[in-house]
């Protein structure tokens, strides 16, 4: 069982945890032939770990409502492997629910905490995952979060086994019509030395044909990275983004190296979100170099939601989307 302390930093940070078990497995358009359109933010999704809470009581009704309000596809999270369900809803069922409601998922984040360790030989069963994808109609597995289990003590080596672990993920998927993907937070942008930082690691040393990347913008600007600059750098590797804004009383970034020395836990004490198009970041110009990015695939995320009615939220920042980021 996790202490408090853990649970409550989990709960901070946004990062999902399956309902199924209480230990420490952190998970956090149209057709295919809809989907890739000149603007994908045209089809925009949602990261249903927004409503986790909706989600775990009434997920059909959840997803019925995500529907009316005009989202095209979900991105799931919280896979239970041993009974092979989502919410309590075996895999089929689930996909039922999608399909009455016009929705498809072309992504789920999967726990890959023990897979990307160097610390663990215990590692999660890949296969699970690919058969979960391949029966839901998803085209990307994805990786959520970096090995969880000491953050701070995260070293260039650690981001390097990473790496070669996504290759080999990479290559199973591959063989099964599938792409892996990975999901950064803000600790992947910690400068490791001669200024360069994990997720920059993980960018060169994974294969662009196996490995893509789900790019957090929120985490991304806090860590204080340009997401154009990171396109510029590494072009067409961001084929996912996470559209997630940032409270305007709390949009100073981290400053590395100084901030970097502090617990994790703590930077989380500067942290807010709010709905797209309230906040700091500057959509209309990253959404202009979507090209440059190989953007694919983009998703609404609020990890804490401050609204009473969080289905007004999500509306509130789809109608932001449809407004302002998709000409």
């Amino acid at each position: 069982m996790m202490n408090n302390s853990r649970r409550q930093f989990l709960k901070q940070a946004g990062i999902g945890l399956s309902a199924a078990y209480l230990v420490p497995n952190f998970i956090s358009c149209q057709n295919k032939a809809g989907a890739i359109s000149d603007n994908p933010l045209q089809n925009i999704g949602v990261q249903l770990y927004s409503i986790r809470d909706l989600m775990d009581k009434d997920p059909k009704g959840s997803l019925e409502q995500i529907a009316k309000i005009g989202y095209k596809h979900v991105e799931l999270y919280g896979i239970d492997a041993t009974a092979k369900q989502f919410w309590k809803l075996p895999y089929k069922e689930l996909k039922k629910i999608l399909d009455d409601n016009g929705l498809k998922t072309h992504s789920g984040h999967y726990d890959m905490s023990k897979y990307l360790s160097k610390a663990h030989t215990d590692k999660e069963d890949l296969a699970v995952y690919f058969d979960a994808a391949k029966e839901l109609g998803q085209e990307y597995v994805i990786a959520p979060v970096t090995p969880m289990f000491d953050l701070n003590a995260l070293k260039k080596d650690d981001y390097l086994y990473a790496a070669e672990q996504l290759n080999k993920a990479g290559e199973q998927a591959k063989k099964l019509g599938l792409k892996v993907a990975y999901h950064n937070h803000f600790w992947e942008f910690r400068d490791l030395g001669n200024n360069t930082t994990g997720e920059e690691v993980m960018l060169a040393f994974t294969e662009p044909d196996l490995v893509d990347f789900e790019l957090d913008l929120f985490w991304a600007e806090k860590a204080g990275k340009n997401p154009i600059a990171l396109f510029e750098k590494f072009p067409n590797r961001f084929k996912l983004w996470h559209v997630k804004d940032m409270d305007k009383t709390k949009s100073n970034p981290i400053e590395w190296p100084k901030d970097g020395k502090l617990p994790i836990e703590q930077i989380f004490n500067d942290i807010k979100y709010t709905e797209v198009g309230t906040g700091s970041i500057n959509f209309p110009e990253i959404v202009k170099e979507r090209n440059k990015a190989g953007l694919k695939y983009a998703f609404v995320e609020q990890d804490n939601i401050y609204m009473p009615n969080k289905m007004e939220s999500l509306k509130k920042s789809y109608d932001y989307v449809q407004a302002n980021l998709t000409k």
